[in-house]
């Protein structure tokens, strides 16, 4: 069974290369029939977020990206590590070291003074002898001190580090005995029955050495897919200008959730020439070894380009639950799916959407000034005037109504089309006036003329 997780550190809130991340980890895992885990590394306490671990499951929540049991809390699984960093001491394959800080540091600095890398000398790695007094030791990892750490990527293929090159004897426990990183990882996903990791590749370095602790602890290796960085256009690390933000700053910008993974999927996979991907489109196609191997790039016309694809087809009643977060309560009203038919082709975003949707429901405070200017004439009242008379003493749909109207006093729709605008939603660009006035009914197509022919009277 493929058991793959997502182990975000709550220091911070989830920006999209992770929630790519744990989308690649959760199709994987659902295409196979497999599980998805969600893991928070909070080991760190001094700059763990309380309010970042819960977005995290909030972000998974929105985006619907499921995962099987409880959240696993590394912070809750202290005594665990320190049993088996325990297990690796008694097998002489961790040892204490008793180096000072203020030792270690003149080490690397002769190092770094003779052009070496800098890097722990071994010094404890066979003591015998009695401690040095005063001292609190950290307990390092005997790691291979020759050879190759050798394995097969599945993104990037085979790679091969040599160990002299890149590990010294890494240190798994501090000296106050919490547990390091790369020795929570490696017992957590062992424990957790981990198969296959999809992550970033700036965790490529840490490999070699969990492969040190696998091969030590005597757990079953998982595949490895690292997967490239989301780089801005111009080929530059991901900033926060450039989309590298909170994933639920997504949602309050107007973005649907399905348009962000979409998104998100195509960017380091593809399946041929297809752009548009359902969820469970996703889980039928995607193939983690089918992630390009070079890093993407992050376009903000693509996914403005998705979301208004995916707002032209979702359900009325679905993007008026979405603008319940905007302050817009349509659910009631008769009226709703009318205007989200007529709305949902020109919004880009659900924010969009709902502004156009005040733009009509609510009465215009005021007029664009450049609208008037372009489009009011000296006889504009005395035709809106007439007109509103007409409507409100005749029967009928608005669109005949105005036609005859029109023929009646020999004018054209252009002549009043764009002021009816502005009067009824203070643009000159709103849908067809004759959909805006159905919407809103008589009465206030009668009020809003009313004071906007008030407005045109007092000189604009």
């Amino acid at each position: 069974m493929i058991i793959t997780r997502f182990a975000p550190s709550p220091t911070g809130y989830l920006h999209i290369g992770g929630l790519r991340t744990a989308l690649y980890n959760y199709l994987w895992a659902r295409r196979n029939g497999g599980k998805f885990l969600l893991r928070i590394e909070d080991t760190d306490l001094k700059r763990n977020s309380i309010e970042a671990a819960q977005a995290i499951e909030e972000a998974f929540k929105w985006t619907g990206l499921s995962y099987e049991g409880e959240v696993v809390y590394q912070s809750q699984r202290f005594d665990l590590y320190k049993e088996y960093v325990q297990k690796l001491l008694d097998k002489n394959q961790a040892y204490y070291c008793y180096m000072s800080k203020e030792e270690l540091d003149a080490l690397r600095e002769e190092q770094t003074a003779r052009k070496e890398r800098p890097r722990y000398n071994g010094k404890y790695r066979d003591f015998k002898g009695t401690p040095p007094a005063g001292i609190e030791p950290v307990v390092r990892i005997k790691a291979p001190l020759s050879g190759e750490i050798a394995f097969k990527d599945g993104v990037k293929g085979n790679i091969s580090f040599k160990a002299e090159d890149i590990l010294d004897d890494f240190i798994i426990a501090r000296s106050d005995g919490t547990p390091t990183y790369n020795f929570t990882v490696v017992i957590d996903d062992a424990l957790m029955g981990i198969t296959d990791i999809i992550r970033g590749d700036d965790h490529l370095s840490n490999t070699p050495k969990q492969i040190v602790l696998y091969e030590a602890l005597g757990f079953n290796m998982p595949k490895f897919f690292h997967v490239p960085m989301i780089n801005n256009p111009q080929g530059k690390k991901l900033s926060k200008r450039d989309g590298a933000i909170d994933v639920m700053e997504y949602k309050s910008q107007g973005y649907l959730s399905e348009a962000l993974l979409n998104f998100l999927v195509r960017l380091g996979w593809s399946h041929g020439d297809q752009e548009i991907f359902s969820l469970e489109e996703m889980i039928k196609f995607f193939n983690p070894n089918d992630i390009n191997a070079s890093a993407s790039s992050y376009n903000q016309q693509k996914l403005e380009w998705l979301n208004a694809h995916y707002i032209k087809n979702a359900a009325a009643k679905r993007l008026w639950r979405e603008a319940l977060d905007f302050g817009l309560d349509m659910r009631e009203d008769k009226n709703a799916e009318m205007l989200a038919d007529m709305l949902r082709e020109r919004a880009k975003t659900t924010v969009q959407f709902v502004q156009m949707a005040k733009n009509i429901i609510d009465e215009p405070l005021s007029y664009d000034a450049q609208a008037v200017e372009k489009f009011a004439a000296p006889s504009s009242a005395a035709y809106l005037k007439n007109y509103a008379e007409f409507l409100k003493n005749n029967s009928g749909d608005f669109e005949s109504l105005t036609n005859e109207f029109l023929e009646k006093n020999t004018i054209k729709l252009k002549e009043i089309a764009q002021l009816v605008r502005i009067a009824l939603t203070g643009s000159s660009v709103s849908p067809s006036i004759f959909e805006v006035m159905n919407i809103v009914g008589l009465k206030a197509v009668l009020s809003r003329l009313e004071k906007f022919i008030d407005f045109l009277e007092k000189g604009k």
